[in-house]
């Protein structure tokens, strides 16, 4: 038997390859969209991709299912359960609760495991040769390390209406008939610590039934109505592209070209400043330091780290082009998170700021401000602290007296802003604010600083935070 994880970080997305040595034949499980890593294993191992399958109509990333068919002329396994509503809309072979097929001599069993969505299906898979009991389950988004899918991401962030404690409790029901398996079934699911897709997922790669039942919060509910109730609270924020996910994994889309990571065009300073002059949105991958100290005017600062793919499909419209400030060294690296969540309209990039300065194209710095001087400015008044990070974090800890607008919200609640004062933007250590201040900088809150440190930054040196269960409104320190 082969098995092989492969971990997209910037996601904490997990794919699998898992395939018959003897037979030399593989199948993909929900693959990611940038598709020569499975390509390149394959070659290597001397197997050939046969069968390409998906756990459930993913929101968080664009899967490369059908650019992997295109490359390999693998039959894409689906689910058909769930209803009609939640079918996938192109050519598959529809799979229900019961069926089984076989991978050379690997048996995969599906399960129905609906409730992070009606279509979930989960695959049980045994090693025919060495035993007749199943040895792995490929639970997708139902069972994490120490969490479980979170059931409200097709009301908040799809819009379907009603759906959030239905799928609670059809999850309770599938966690019924998970918790009949042995102990040492291993569970490999679709995302580890750091996905949007539940509210604590360990970072361990990967778990067992028994260790799922010992410790596994979700594990420790026989009152239906109290499971429901712990598994919608303290939900993060469901970032705003997750909607769009949805219908690019469901409908029938652009495919990219023999699977190929596209290579975006080099623009020149004059290029980008037409662009620009265009109101064509310009994303600064840069490290935010560097961003601050110069940048282009009206560009957004999403720097290229692990959060830059999610922060990218808050932003960034799917509707309108634009083009990105970063190094040439990293724009292949970028390019793949972009792809990831479908962000396939790119213009181009610029590898050097100093490249557009010239003449009269002049750089900008953000404002800064330390947690001393912030602490300060409260003093004296006439200042509003903006606190950007998630509700649960807000909830937890806050400065006394802050407006709080998640970072990812910030554009539809920009009339909640004063421009009379300054506006101080805090998150937890300063990544999301430059993100932030740098989005009000491109509305004109020239008013606006970034606290750096956060609010990390402001507790470490002694200030005082309360907690609260509910939202403060506007208030001017």
């Amino acid at each position: 038997m082969f098995f092989r994880q492969i971990y997209e970080k910037g996601l904490a997305h997990a794919s699998y390859m898992v395939g018959c040595q003897a037979s030399g034949t593989v199948a993909v499980i929900d693959p990611q969209r940038d598709i020569d890593g499975y390509l390149q294993i394959a070659e290597q191992e001397k197997l050939r991709i046969t069968h390409i399958l998906e756990t459930h109509i993913h929101a968080d990333f664009l899967s490369g299912s059908r650019e992997l068919q295109q490359v390999t002329g693998a039959d894409l396994y689906l689910s058909d359960d769930g209803g009609p509503e939640w079918q996938y809309q192109f050519p598959h072979v529809g799979l229900h609760d019961g069926d089984t097929f076989m991978v050379g001599n690997i048996k995969f069993e599906v399960w129905h495991t609906p409730g992070h969505t009606p279509e979930h299906i989960s695959f049980l898979v045994t090693d025919t040769p060495a035993s007749s009991q199943p040895i792995m389950f490929f639970s997708g988004d139902f069972v994490f390390v120490g969490d479980v899918g979170r059931p409200d991401l097709l009301e908040k962030a799809a819009g379907y209406k009603g759906t959030m404690e239905h799928g609670a409790r059809l999850l309770f029901a599938s966690l019924q008939r998970f918790k009949q398996f042995p102990d040492y079934i291993q569970v490999h699911p679709a995302h580890g610590s750091g996905s949007a897709c539940g509210k604590a997922l360990g970072a361990i790669p990967h778990t067992t039934v028994g260790y799922e039942r010992l410790t596994n919060w979700a594990f420790q509910f026989d009152d239906e109505d109290a499971f429901v109730q712990a598994l919608l609270e303290g939900q993060p924020e469901p970032p705003r592209y997750f909607a769009m996910m949805k219908r690019l994994n469901k409908e029938p889309r652009p495919i990219l070209p023999n699977g190929a990571v596209p290579a975006l065009p080099v623009l020149s300073g004059d290029q980008l400043e037409a662009l620009r002059s265009d109101g064509v949105l310009i994303i600064d991958a840069r490290e935010k330091g560097s961003f601050a100290n110069g940048h282009i005017p009206g560009s957004i600062n999403i720097q290229n780290n692990n959060a830059f793919s999610t922060w990218a499909g808050w932003i960034i419209p799917y509707d309108k082009p634009f083009a990105i400030v970063a190094p040439t060294d990293d724009i292949e690296q970028i390019t793949r998170k972009l792809i990831r969540i479908g962000l396939d309209h790119t213009l181009g990039y610029l590898p050097d700021v100093r490249q557009w300065a010239t003449g009269e194209c002049k750089l900008v710095t953000l404002p800064q401000m330390s947690v001393h001087e912030l602490a300060e400015q409260i003093k004296h008044g006439g200042i509003t602290v903006l606190d950007v990070r998630n509700q649960s974090e807000y909830e937890t800890a806050h400065i006394n007296g802050a407006l709080h607008i998640f970072a990812g919200y910030l554009e539809q609640q920009l009339d909640r802003i004063p421009r009379d004062r300054i506006v101080a933007v805090h998150c937890a250590g300063g990544d999301r604010s430059s993100i932030a201040t740098s989005l009000l900088h491109r509305y004109n809150f020239t008013n606006a600083v970034n606290v750096t440190g956060g609010i990390n930054a402001w507790i470490a040196a002694g200030y005082p935070t309360v907690a609260s269960s509910h939202r403060v409104s506007v208030t001017a320190l």
